[in-house]
């Protein structure tokens, strides 16, 4: 049997590499080989271990889409704590994940001040958001960590799913964030961004929403 070193291997933006039989004391030390300090994401279900590595563009869809995220959340004036491309995992159920980004909304509160997480005791992000296709071995993850809400930002398009009954179904709207038409203003905002910046873009972005929210409140002050 070849025993190869995980420097050895590499892997170029925008594309992954999935190693089979991983156990989960592996999987543990491939974490701790990588260390937090990299580029790459990890996925690991059920003895399948993907390692992907984000392209520049790649990157900036995500942190856009984190930027608009944080946007809705201040302008709703909704608590929340941010957390990444943390890791979370549970070896009972034999899964791993690192989103794009990810928020807890609902649970921002028990989050405050965690260094660490433990996903026995504390509870997955509310909202997860990952760029470019999420193979199975990620959405299996998810499903079963139990994350409700996963954005899919795919081939320029928005797709939202929520965890019903243990498995994702696509909606149309964000249940965090029912008020807003997210898929389509999201993909094109993101549009924009190619032609006129990040900083444009987010400022435009943030007006939207109040805009909305003002036409929202015009419309629930009308008599009936």
């Amino acid at each position: 049997m070849v025993t190869l070193q995980l420097r050895q291997l590499v892997v170029y933006p925008g594309q992954r590499i999935q190693l089979q039989e991983v156990s989960w004391n592996e999987f543990e030390a491939i974490l701790d080989e990588l260390g937090d300090k990299r580029a790459c994401r990890i996925a690991y279900s059920d003895g399948v271990l993907e390692i992907r590595m984000p392209s520049p563009k790649h990157e900036k869809a995500k942190v856009l889409i984190g930027d608009m995220v944080k946007i809705l959340l201040e302008e709703l004036d909704l608590n929340n704590e941010c957390f990444g491309s943390s890791t979370f995992k549970r070896q009972e159920m034999a899964k791993g994940i690192e989103p794009d980004d990810c928020f807890y909304i609902e649970h921002a509160a028990q989050m405050i001040g965690k260094d660490q997480l433990d996903l026995t005791i504390d509870p997955p992000p509310d909202l997860a958001i990952e760029v470019d296709v999420t193979s199975k071995t990620g959405l299996d993850a998810y499903q079963t960590l139990g994350v409700p809400e996963l954005w899919r930002f795919e081939d320029g398009r928005l797709r939202i799913s929520v965890l019903q009954d243990g498995q994702y179904q696509d909606v149309n709207t964000s249940p965090h964030f029912p008020q807003f038409p997210i898929i389509d203003g999201i993909s094109q905002f993101l549009d924009r961004s190619q032609t006129e910046g990040r900083s444009q873009t987010l400022k435009a972005f943030r007006q939207w929403v109040r805009e909305l929210q003002k036409n929202l409140g015009d419309r629930s002050a009308e008599p009936r």
